[in-house]
């Protein structure tokens, strides 16, 4: 049995992972595996490991693992001479997922510009809203490269140190 998953320190970071993923559209128990995932040892776990860690059913964990799998979050693993796959973090994982952000921001741009073509001609005050929400979101998605362009090049920086 692993003595850290018993710390009610860990069990928090677990649980307030799940509540922050859930907050943002996706199931409680992703958030959990992430949380996990994040900070258990070693880094590689089974789905059996990860099912006893958060006492959880092994179906739940297959189902959000795919998940995880599929955004790019979370990589399939052997070890030479074990049967089992294991599962982490995967390398990069989270400058992937800002790039899925980028594109959820495009769009966010792109609808709010189909709006303003069906209120061609409308006041201005009409449209101010639908202005504000495409300014917006047209300003994040020119900028955005370029902070995970400076991202890149600070944690270059910060590993060669």
């Amino acid at each position: 049995m692993n003595e850290r998953k018993t710390d009610p320190r860990v069990r928090h970071f677990v649980e307030e992972q799940g509540l922050l993923w859930e907050s943002c559209g996706m199931a409680r128990m992703v958030g959990r595996i992430i949380g996990w995932l994040l900070i258990c040892q070693p880094a590689e776990q089974t789905a059996a490991q990860i099912a006893d860690a958060l006492a959880a059913s092994k179906g739940s964990i297959s189902t959000n693992t795919r998940v995880l799998l599929q955004l790019g979050i979370l990589e399939r693993v052997s070890e030479p001479g074990k049967r089992a796959t294991f599962f982490r973090v995967a390398e990069g994982a989270w400058a992937r997922f800002a790039l899925g952000e980028h594109a959820r921001i495009a769009l966010l741009r792109e609808g709010a510009e189909r709006g303003l073509s069906l209120l061609e001609g409308a006041p201005s005050e009409q449209r101010a809203r639908l202005e504000e929400f495409r300014d917006l979101f047209a300003f994040i998605e020119r900028e955005y490269p370029l902070l995970l362009e400076h991202y890149a090049e600070w944690r270059a920086g910060k590993e060669s140190k």
